[in-house]
């Protein structure tokens, strides 16, 4: 191994691309890094996926190994809301990042994200329609931007027509959406929400597990909406109605424009590439 880095040295930047995600273990990360695989692999290249997890310790020390092996570009999801002084000082150096679901405003490299506060726009207005006072935000923390983005949306979309109460999450997994729901069920008739809408579909599964576990009917005692329709959101014992994103081509988007970014240099323009989410109404909230 020592020796293929060495050789890659001397001949100047490596064959590999590096994709650093938030958590190795979220769906949609996994279906984001297809995504890079599918254009990568077409020009030769190899894929290198490393895992921050959530941590800016670990996404440090991944940056600076990165930047030993002289990889040709790194698509990332920083854990900071912008891109930090180790990214900025690598684009000085010359390795081309763009930024994945992440980013606004940011001008020295391209990126590619998801109008969030649309898709939260989208959640509260199909469970406004569907007769829904009550409703609650399960999701934190408010520092992923993706996060403060939905919760933004959702409240709009409310606003003035139902109640919206905020259950924060330290953390977007299946075991604190089972802590929310829990928090939720244990409310008075009079204050507990009737939907749900949760940042993320793995909080989602967590609250469904819960409120099953309780006797409380999906959708019928309480309706539920997640946030990226994983695979496992169609499969779930009650199919999850989800705000869909578009994983796979996030991640393609993102390694073609780093790829672009690669073959024309100096005379690359860096640009913003933003999709559209839309809802996806299955069992978990369906009216009536």
């Amino acid at each position: 191994m020592r020796n293929d880095s060495a050789r890659q040295l001397r001949a100047g930047r490596s064959r590999q691309i590096a994709v650093v995600v938030l958590d190795v273990t979220n769906p949609f990360f996994t279906d984001v890094v297809t995504g890079v695989e599918d254009a990568v692999t077409e020009n030769d290249l190899m894929v290198v996926v490393c895992n921050s997890g959530d941590s800016e310790d670990r996404q440090l020390r991944h940056l600076d190994q990165l930047e030993e092996q002289r990889v040709r570009g790194v698509l990332i999801t920083p854990v900071e809301a912008r891109p930090g002084e180790r990214i900025e000082r690598l684009v000085e150096r010359g390795t081309p990042v763009v930024l994945v679901d992440r980013g606004a405003d940011w001008t020295n490299g391209c990126r590619v994200t998801v109008d969030d506060a649309m898709g939260g726009r989208l959640a509260g207005e199909h469970l406004v329609a569907s007769g829904h006072a009550r409703i609650a935000f399960v999701g934190g923390p408010e520092s992923i931007p993706q996060v403060a983005e939905r919760h933004t949306g959702v409240a709009a979309a409310v606003r003035g027509k139902a109640k919206l109460t905020v259950v924060r999450t330290p953390h977007l997994t299946v075991t604190d959406g089972r802590r929310a729901a829990a928090q939720i069920a244990e409310l008075s008739d009079e204050r507990r929400p009737t939907a749900v809408f949760c940042a993320n579909d793995l909080l989602a599964l967590g609250v469904l597990q819960e409120m099953t576990a309780r006797g409380v009917r999906v959708p019928h005692d309480i309706a539920l909406v997640g946030y990226d329709d994983i695979t496992f959101a169609a499969a779930a014992a009650v199919p999850l109605s989800s705000v869909r994103q578009p994983r796979e081509q996030l991640g393609r988007t993102a390694a073609d424009l780093l790829l672009q970014e690669i073959s024309e240099g100096e005379a690359h323009v860096h640009r913003h590439v933003e999709f559209q989410p839309e809802l996806v109404v299955r069992e978990s909230s369906a009216r009536g």
